[in-house]
């Protein structure tokens, strides 16, 4: 699932739109005029939907993705942020899920190679901010055993 805000959704709309009649590319500035937006304002959208894989933005020009997921549109970029942290949680989840022996508990640094290295390959500062998020929810907790430091799964 690819999550962009109400504006990111207007323009790419108008981009599946204008699509059909631009072979080489829609013009930068045929959208501003049809939107009414700002220059500044545009070039960031069109660059945050490139980064998201939606569109191809280059020299003045918008070409549509090839893209297959499920588009959420949210009203601001901190619900996009917290929504892409929500699924990134959900991976994580299935990932501790299948590392927890029978009594659901996994060494730390298991689970952190895991994260890190794994399918998912967060990077540092995501995979702790992930834990964090996962034991503020009660979901997991940290344990200190003599033999080392492990994750309960508790949800």
């Amino acid at each position: 699932m690819i999550t962009i805000t109400k504006k990111e959704e207007i323009v790419f709309n108008q981009i599946k739109i204008f699509n059909l009649e631009y072979d080489e590319g829609i013009p930068e500035n045929i959208i501003k005029m049809e939107l009414g937006i700002y220059e500044h304002e545009l070039k960031e959208i069109l660059n945050e939907l490139a980064d998201k894989n939606l569109i191809k933005y280059d020299n003045k020009r918008v070409k549509l993705g090839n893209f297959e997921k499920e588009i959420t549109a949210v009203d601001s970029r901190k619900e996009v942020i917290r929504a892409e942290l929500d699924v990134k949680e959900q991976n994580s989840l299935e990932v501790i899920k299948n590392l927890v022996d029978e009594n659901n508990i996994v060494s730390k640094y298991i689970l952190e190679g895991h994260l890190l290295y794994g399918d998912l390959k967060l990077s540092n500062f995501r995979m702790y901010h992930i834990i964090l998020s996962l034991e503020n929810k009660n979901i997991l907790k940290h344990i200190n055993k003599k033999d080392g430091e492990y994750y309960k799964l508790i949800g």
